[in-house]
């Protein structure tokens, strides 16, 4: 028997899961480690830059995307399952 996703719980926790690990990467930025993928994720969010307003906005963006990817793919998994 297969259970069925709560679209809306997996995508809160994308959500919560992606902000978070912008903002890491955002102290990580700020720090001078990981200037690399900071690079990419300044080139991959609209977004996202290392200056206060840009963090918050980088992650209220990656929050954003990720639930609505994972709430869509919830959904099209329990119609398939």
């Amino acid at each position: 028997m297969v259970q069925e996703l709560r679209p809306l719980s997996l995508g809160y926790a994308a959500a919560i899961v992606s902000a978070i690990g912008m903002l890491i990467l955002a102290i990580f930025g700020n720090l001078g480690i990981y200037t690399d993928a900071v690079e990419m994720m300044q080139q991959w969010h609209m977004f996202f830059s290392l200056t206060p307003a840009g963090i918050i906005a980088g992650m209220i963006e990656a929050a954003i995307i990720s639930f609505v990817i994972l709430y869509l793919f919830a959904v099209f998994y329990n119609r398939l399952a």
